[in-house]
């Protein structure tokens, strides 16, 4: 299908090739959605750049591409405005076309890459055996989830990994703990999901008894040398863990499932071959008694190479190996051509050093890795999020508080639901509530979990969004009642002109996301559909309109819901029939 922007940049790079010089003639004319509609439904913003570069005056330069550009058959008007801007208002038979392309494309203009050509790993949640998943993971799994769900609908192959922590140091001290307390004693606990008052048992005994220290220490040797019993015993905690994590996502409704799980211990065979590799190209060397790596570029406070840590002086191994282990097989044996750590902010060195040392030892030549970092989730004073008791808040206890509280916030509305149905969409509204005001917010900054404002059905919410949605499928319910239909066809009038381009925009929105993994920007396309469309519901007739007009505007209503529908999907939220 085309859209007006594509062809306004095909037909701005026709006369840029025609009048500029070679040099110019392949830059992107930046064509984009005016920001102010009263200076057109377009801009093309390209050319102050392109003047500074010829040392021409950028109105002059888009002038002269102006005059050379055929538009006759796309805009109504056209001008150079400001410091060197084309504003472009187009024909109503043009976004007429649009429209109708839109609302025969299943993929409602989210433009399919060529098979093949991307394949994306993400790596997101990465909870931690024999530990609760808190808070501190709500941020990394919804993030990873809408950005698997963002390359999926671009055609990409996409491939989810939960990279979680099954090894290293503390399953000494966890092992141990097993042993002492008994197996069925340990694993009723782990099955009820008590998984932090196990850790904590085994961190006291490891922090206050020096004999059980020992014993986990050689616990840990034990695991990684492959000894059968310590690693049945390893495997019961492994299993646990892996039940409740599937307990968490199903109630969180995101697509990790038993199969993307590629834990640390995974790589367990894989790390002394890293080191040998790293040591023979002169990538790792020895620093008190430990094999490192010394990445350029990257030095202490003091002025020191900062060092990776790829084998201990005890000859054991860390997640800094784990993790370069890790980086080489997904570029080398899985091919990926991009990697997305959806990891928090404070690991950005971390990987930053991991990266470095994986281009010097030639792994990425095909293979882009990006650290998608994010910021914190703050309590109302500012602080991290807390439980009352300044504890960690568990995921599932925040996963059931949400229900609890969509419940009250829409229980007038629900009394004629039956128990299920009312359940079903309490748990729409507050996971959905939960998620929105996650990923609307700047993934880089901290955010404030507030629970007034992310139920509210006011404002940029996920239950302001899903009320609109509700909203469009009870005018259909009510058009099915007086017999009105939808048209085949969408005219677009004066009416509704800002809600069709709105409606055009969602690929570059969806492309936009995908771009930077910064999903907001979608939210933010989102709101601003929503609330484009309460204004033309408000102020233009539907299904009081003359028949065939209502049947026009019954179609860009229910166009405006798929484009609603479809957004939210690709954040992880669902959408309720009514609310």
């Amino acid at each position: 299908m085309a859209l007006p922007i594509d062809l306004l940049t095909q037909r701005l790079l026709v006369a840029m090739h025609a009048v500029l010089p070679e040099s110019v003639q392949e830059s992107d004319p930046q064509v984009r959605r005016s920001q102010d509609r009263r200076f057109g439904d377009y801009q093309a913003n390209a050319f102050m750049g392109i003047g500074k570069q010829l040392a021409i005056p950028p109105r002059a330069v888009a002038q002269r591409v102006l005059d050379a550009c055929n538009l006759a058959d796309l805009v109504e008007a056209a001008d150079v405005a400001g410091p060197g801007f084309i504003n472009f208002t187009m024909l109503p038979s043009v976004i007429e076309v649009a429209i109708e392309g839109l609302a025969g494309d299943r993929r409602l203009g989210v433009r399919q890459s060529p098979p093949g050509r991307d394949k994306v790993l993400i790596d997101y949640s990465a909870p931690n055996v024999a530990k609760e998943m808190h808070v501190g993971h709500l941020r990394s799994t919804i993030l990873g989830d809408a950005l698997v769900r963002v390359h999926e609908a671009l055609g990409h192959v996409v491939i989810r990994q939960n990279h979680i922590g099954d090894w290293g140091t503390p399953f000494g001290m966890l092992i141990e703990h097993l042993v002492e307390i008994g197996e069925e004693t340990a694993v009723a606990k782990l099955t009820v999901g008590d998984l932090t008052s196990f850790y904590q048992e085994a961190r006291r005994k490891f922090d206050s008894d020096s004999a059980f220290a020992e014993r986990a220490r050689l616990r840990v040797v034990s695991l990684q040398q492959g000894d059968a019993v310590t690693r049945r015993l390893w495997q019961l905690l492994y299993d646990a863990s892996r039940e409740y994590f599937t307990t968490v996502y199903t109630a969180l409704d995101v697509k990790l499932t038993d199969d993307d799980i590629v834990p640390e211990s995974s790589y367990n065979d894989e790390l002394e071959s890293t080191l040998s590799e790293l040591r023979e190209k002169g990538l790792a060397s020895l620093s008190d008694g430990a094999w490192c790596a010394f990445p350029a570029g990257f030095v202490s406070r003091d002025g020191t190479p900062m060092a990776l840590i790829v084998q201990k002086s005890d000859g054991g191994f860390g997640y800094q190996a784990t993790d370069l282990a890790a980086l080489r097989g997904r570029a080398r044996r899985l091919h990926a051509t991009q990697v997305l750590y959806v990891v928090g902010q404070p690991q950005s060195v971390h990987l930053e050093m991991v990266f470095a040392v994986a281009k010097a030892a030639g792994w990425l030549e095909n293979t882009k890795p990006e650290h998608v970092a994010f910021g914190s989730v703050l309590g109302d004073d500012g602080r991290m999020f807390k439980t009352r008791d300044g504890g960690s808040v568990r995921l599932i206890d925040l996963i059931d508080e949400a229900r609890a509280r969509a419940s009250v916030e829409i229980g007038s509305r629900t009394a004629n639901l039956l128990p299920d149905a009312r359940r079903d969409l309490s748990t729409m509204v507050g996971v959905g509530a939960i998620k929105y005001a996650d990923l609307s917010s700047d993934r880089i900054k901290d955010y404030t979990f507030d629970w007034d404002r992310m139920l509210s059905s006011d404002g940029n919410t996920g239950p302001y969004l899903q009320y609109a949605n509700a909203r469009i499928r009870s005018i259909f319910r009510r058009a099915a009642e007086r017999g009105v239909r939808p048209a085949d066809r969408i005219a677009i009038g004066p009416g509704e002109r800002d809600l069709a381009l709105q409606l055009l925009d969602f690929g570059e929105a969806v492309l936009s996301v995908a771009a930077t993994s910064q999903p907001h920007k979608l939210c933010t396309y989102l709101f601003e559909l929503a609330q484009t469309f309460s204004r033309y519901y408000e102020n233009v007739p539907v299904l009081n309109a003359v028949s065939e007009i209502a049947e026009s505007r019954l179609a860009l209503c229910g166009l405006t819901g798929r484009v609603l529908e479809e957004g939210l999907d690709l954040l992880g939220i669902r959408s309720p029939d009514a609310m």
